[in-house]
């Protein structure tokens, strides 16, 4: 067995041939491959039965990564720091289960006597509200602290103080800061003015059907409030699930609307006038491949219990895309293939160039998303296995299923008989065309194949000889440089984090709540939890009392926090030991009076003490100034750099609820490049194995890279972050952008052109088209998407419609541009100049001939003009050249 040498065919050879064969054997025996495909989707579609029961749209579960460092330190906080009967909101390492709601004055005060006589009103018909069946009200399904309700204290202190002045943020030991929003204070510190006021109704979490129902009931109330001078916003512990879960509700009825246009766009461009050539049914069987993979590969894994996630609803048009796309390039093989050729004959030669091209792009798409299940997200996870199966069953049913039904609809050509009647019809004479209706199967008779379309003829004749011209060859480059220099500028602006207000639809409340909390309420943020994890930490030392204080002011140094507020149990403890006489330094009786202060003073939960030793305490440090994903990123970098690298080393935490959406910002970034960079190394070794030259495999791997980098600058302009969402869309961009380099490539080197110009022009030809008869109908399939009312799905649209555009161009210009600057990936075909010198003999070598590699199109006539100019070259004259299609060429 000969060794690969530069040309790598080793797989590339054996596999073509495999796949000739399973063409032939379709081709005999379309009926088997035509029916199995439709009886196994019927079989696996039952997996849908369990869809309802597969759903899984918990955000934190799905957008968040898995092993996230902030759902270790909940574990934490919640085995050292356990709650207590008595509520605090503070001290939640949870969300909490609750209802809040949003009143803004529309031009006044909202602490007027008016404007507050209402929302106090609403606040009484809110306590009222009853639960079905066991008849609970607020008061019963509180978060209780010292017996009563937790919530609402603004109302009380408005009701009580506001006559004798309310100070901001602090008034007394109640902070203000989250629950009063737009204030103006006068020299003193007493509030004067307040745009809106927030108010929380916190539940008991032990009892979640009655909570949940209680909530449905609190946002149906919220839903009816219409008041002329006061806007209304709300909000509950439900509402970012459930609102996500109608999210899918909007794309539902964009599934028939897509299907409409994949199958109209299909049809349209394998649409011919000829009514026996014509393709109208092989594009719609083409468009139910896709479908019946979508169904089987969905109904496959929900019967495997894989979770289905809302994101994967955007799936079934990628699907659609990626299988049309298979199908033109089958369907341009085979109009290539010798029409006077048994049916299974030409199906042999039509997988043996086509199958090859699709196994390709399948592979490369199937290895990126499985490689997107490496993502911490299980959003991705979901999205790619889903994806990743779905490719694979539309790969099987395009060389089963479509390939069967182009064989049958072979046997209707072989037979003459029209597309739509199978009625026989007449052919056409004296090489006059067919037309709809009554004549028809007209085909190249210097050739054998199908008469060209109008399209491959523009490619051949005016693109390709265009797109090689020295002059516009320049023009190509510079326009590259500036796509790419601009490209790279853009990749710097980007902005990471989903907001998740994104997760529900556009009209949704949820989006309401959000804008409203940001433009109020963001002065002041969260009480970050910051953690003393030593048990040897000597809190009554001096010394380590002051490497603690300086700790808190490398962390009071930021813009973060807001200054002057930490609440500390150890200061106040200080502050009541020094009022009643006690030696703060003396370990034992600082411990022997700690227990009563903190049971006293309510810092209890602050302080784990087991065995006459503090084990572990916590203190709460407020932040400022945080109302976008940029200054959520960089509180939370702050605060955990600055508690791992503090002074003196001390072993700390910090920790808040929100810190659990916040951990995608540590890993969004590094995990989307180690996904890309990964993706396209597989994607460059299944190009060196499949196409067989190791240079054009590597401009496919730069293909990659390039459509990459342009999708991430241009995704910055269209105002999409660099999220779960879009890294889903990325690693997307990695298989659409093999799609259309690799078939191009591929084409380029199988060609049997001496010249690389010349290869280009080939490869444009036969395969530009189909590259946009591809993009477009891709197009069609995510176009429909744009008008969803969802971030999510408008997200895949944008970025889809720039994978495509930027993958297309690459494929149509820049690609067949930049291989002809390498003469080596053309050298395969060329012959030994050194023989063409020899000149003297009269020897003429058939072998020299029978290397060449020759296509169905056109086989006579290559054949001719090739053995006419060897001849001449070698100086003998050829009287008769004879073609057998099967045993080749005889001269005489």
């Amino acid at each position: 067995m000969g060794k690969c040498k530069f040309n790598t065919n080793c797989v590339e050879s054996p596999l073509s041939k495999g796949l000739s064969k399973l063409g032939y054997v379709v081709g005999k025996y379309p009926w088997v491959f035509f029916i199995l495909p439709m009886v196994i989707s019927a079989g696996l579609g039952v997996g849908f039965y369990f869809l309802e029961d597969r759903e899984a749209n918990d955000i934190e579960e799905q957008f968040t990564p898995i092993n996230g460092p902030a759902k270790a330190e909940r574990i934490f906080i919640k085995e050292h720091f356990p709650q207590s009967k008595d509520f605090s909101s503070l001290r939640l390492y949870t969300e909490g289960t609750y209802g809040s709601f949003i009143a803004i004055h529309k031009e006044d005060n909202i602490i007027n006597n008016n404007a507050f006589r209402h929302i106090v009103n609403l606040d009484i018909e809110v306590q009222q509200i009853q639960t079905v069946g066991s008849k609970q009200t607020f008061a019963g399904l509180c978060a209780k602290k010292n017996g009563t309700c937790a919530s609402n204290s603004i109302v009380g202190i408005l009701n009580e103080d506001i006559k004798k002045g309310i100070q901001f943020p602090w008034h007394g030991n109640e902070f203000l800061g989250s629950v009063l929003g737009g204030v103006q204070k006068d020299s003193k510190g007493v509030v004067t003015s307040a745009s809106a006021i927030r108010i929380f109704y916190y539940l008991q979490e032990d009892k979640k059907n009655e909570t949940d129902q209680w909530l449905k009931m609190f946002i149906q109330l919220m839903s009816n409030q219409t008041n002329k001078d006061i806007a209304f916003s709300y909000f509950t512990s439900l509402s970012r699930a459930e609102e996500f879960e109608k999210s899918s509700d909007t794309v539902i009825p964009l599934f028939s609307i897509t299907y409409v246009l994949a199958i109209n766009i299909s049809i349209i461009s394998c649409m011919r006038l000829d009514c026996v050539r014509n393709k109208v049914w092989v594009a719609t069987f083409g468009v139910l491949s896709a479908g019946l993979a979508v169904l089987s590969s969905f109904g496959l894994l929900l019967l495997c219990g894989v979770p289905f996630v809302m994101t994967v609803a955007s799936s079934p048009f990628l699907i659609l895309g990626i299988g049309v796309d298979d199908m033109f390039i089958m369907i341009s093989c085979w109009q290539r293939t010798q029409v006077k050729d048994k049916v299974e004959d030409r199906m042999a030669e039509t997988y043996k160039e086509a199958a090859v091209s699709i196994t390709i792009t399948t592979l490369t798409d199937v290895l990126a998303f499985y490689i997107g299940l490496m993502t911490p997200f299980g959003s991705v996870q979901s999205f790619c296995m889903y994806t990743s199966t779905a490719i694979l069953f539309c790969y099987i049913y395009n060389i089963t299923f479509f390939g069967a039904f182009l064989a049958l609809n072979g046997r209707r050509e072989g037979s003459n008989r029209h597309w739509f009647t199978c009625k026989r019809v007449e052919s056409p004479k004296n090489g006059k065309k067919g037309n709809a209706c009554s004549v028809g199967g007209a085909y190249d008779h210097v050739t054998g194949a199908e008469e060209e379309m109008p399209i491959n003829v523009f490619f051949q004749k005016y693109y390709g000889p265009f797109i090689t011209n020295s002059c516009t060859k320049v023009f190509v480059v510079v326009l590259y440089a500036g796509y790419l220099a601009s490209s790279i500028y853009f990749c710097f602006q980007m902005q990471e984090g989903i907001d998740l207000k994104h997760l529900a639809p556009d009209d949704s409340y949820v989006a309401s709540y959000y804008d409203n909390e940001d433009r109020y309420f963001s002065k002041y943020g969260p009480f970050v939890m910051l953690v003393i994890r030593e048990d040897n930490f000597q809190y009554w030392e001096e010394r380590a009392r002051e490497n603690l204080t300086i700790c808190l002011k490398e962390f009071e140094s930021s813009h973060r926090v807001a200054k002057n507020m930490i609440t500390s149990w150890l200061d106040a403890y200080e502050q009541h030991a020094n009022n009643i006489g006690i030696n703060f330094a003396d370990e034992k009786q600082f411990m022997e009076t700690l227990p009563e202060f903190l049971e006293l003073s309510g810092f209890k939960e602050d302080v784990n003490i087991s065995e006459d030793k503090i084990r572990t305490s916590r203190i709460f440090i407020p932040t400022a100034n945080i109302s976008t994903a940029i200054d959520e990123k960089e509180m939370l970098n702050f605060f955990r750099q600055t508690a791992s690298t503090c002074r003196y080393k001390m072993d700390l935490l910090v920790y808040h609820p929100a810190f659990i959406f916040y951990d995608q910002y540590a890993v969004i970034v590094s995990n989307t490049i180690q996904n890309i960079v990964f993706a396209t190394a597989v994607m460059l070794v299944i190009s060196l194995l499949l196409i067989p030259n190791p240079l054009c495999s590597l401009w496919v791997t730069f293909a990659i890279a390039s459509v990459i980098v342009g999708v991430a600058g241009f995704m910055t302009l269209w105002h999409v972050n660099l999220d779960s969402i879009s890294m889903i869309n990325l690693v997307i961009c990695i298989g659409f952008s093999v799609d259309f380099s690799a078939h191009i490539s591929y084409a380029f080197v199988s060609s049997e052109k001496k010249t690389a110009n010349a290869k280009a022009i080939d490869a444009l030809h036969n395969l530009g088209y189909p590259i946009v008869q591809g993009a477009v109908s891709t197009l069609a399939g995510v176009v429909v998407l744009s008008a969803a009312e969802s971030y999510i799905f408008r997200t895949f649209f944008k970025i889809m419609c720039l994978v495509i555009s930027f993958g297309a161009v690459h494929g149509i210009m820049f690609i067949p541009v930049f291989l002809t600057f390498f003469g080596c990936c053309s050298d395969a075909n060329s012959v030994d100049d050194k023989d063409r010198r020899s000149g003297g003999t009269n020897t003429f070598n058939y072998d020299t001939v029978a290397h060449v590699r020759t296509k169905s199109m056109g086989r006579e006539k290559s054949w001719h003009n090739l053995i006419s100019k060897l001849a001449a070259g070698f100086q003998i004259k050829v009287n008769t050249i004879t073609l057998d299609l099967r045993s080749g060429p005889s001269i005489k």
